[in-house]
């Protein structure tokens, strides 16, 4: 079943875990929409440079710093995602109080090893 994922921190970098991931979540079949600082595209999913009123996300994966994610938090509640995934380093208490507040399920993990444990 594909999950419509946004990834927030999405890179053009080829060698960049968001770039990776966005290539892993087409190759596993999920739809994908990205957010970054440069546009562009990977694997066929623009990446857009503007926040979109994205529709029917599942899952958010983050690859922001946490002090980056302050301008985010609102924008992401607003989507009402199933689930927010904090990769690796982007693991935010803050941000994960207020989720908990909003009664959204996240968790810290790695999309990239959810995807290859057939966990995603």
């Amino acid at each position: 079943m594909s999950k419509r994922t946004l990834v927030i921190g999405a890179s053009l970098k080829p060698q960049r875990y968001s770039n990776i991931a966005i290539r892993r979540l087409v190759d596993h079949g999920h739809e994908v929409v990205a957010f970054g600082l440069r546009t562009g595209e990977v694997s066929g999913v623009t990446i857009d440079t503007n926040l979109m009123p994205y529709k029917d996300i599942h899952t958010v994966a983050l690859y922001l710093n946490p002090e980056r994610q302050k301008a985010f938090y609102d924008y992401i509640v607003a989507l009402n995602p199933e689930r927010i995934i904090f990769n690796p380093g982007t693991e935010n208490s803050e941000f994960q109080n207020f989720l908990k507040q909003e009664g959204i399920y996240f968790e810290e993990a790695c999309t990239l090893v959810l995807l290859s444990t057939n966990q995603y």
